[in-house]
Parts: C-alpha cells; structure tokens; sequence
C-alpha cells in the first residue's frame, strides 16, 4: 500500500513545476502534478497541450522534469506520465 505525501512535498513539487512550465508552455505543452507516492518515490504528472503526444515527451519527462525533481527533492525517484 503505497503513502500519499503530504502537503509541503507536493507544494515543493509544484514549485519546482512552476520553474519548468514556461519552457513547456512556449511550445504549446503544459505539466499538471497528478500525485507523488512517498514509498516508491514516483511522481505521476500528465503532459498536455502540444506535449501529449510530442515525440519528444520522453525526453521532456527525463531530461527535464525527473532530472530537475531529483535533484532538488531526494525523495523523489521517478517521475512517470499518467493519462
């Protein structure tokens, strides 16, 4: 049974969202937080606008959304899309 974080992590995630978004949004994209589960770690967002199904999503997600969440939150481990 996985734990739901509590609100000063998500309100971390969220700004560190807010820090990528304007890149996202400038080509047309956007990144809504979905959920983070503390005991596996994993972010879920949902990728929307121009970047549903952008072929560089995956690149997006990796390079850009995990790298930075990992790096400022350690318990962050992943960051998957979600529907």
């Amino acid at each position: 049974m996985s734990t739901v974080a509590d609100a000063a992590t998500l309100e971390q995630i969220e700004e560190i969202l807010d820090r990528i978004r304007p890149a996202v949004r400038a080509d047309g994209g956007d990144i809504e937080l979905v959920s983070f589960e503390t005991e596996s770690g994993s972010v879920g967002v949902r990728l929307v606008g121009a970047c549903y199904d952008c072929p560089m999503s995956a690149a997006t997600l990796r390079a850009g959304i995990e790298q930075q969440l990992r790096q400022a939150l350690p318990e962050v481990r992943s960051v998957e899309a979600v529907g």
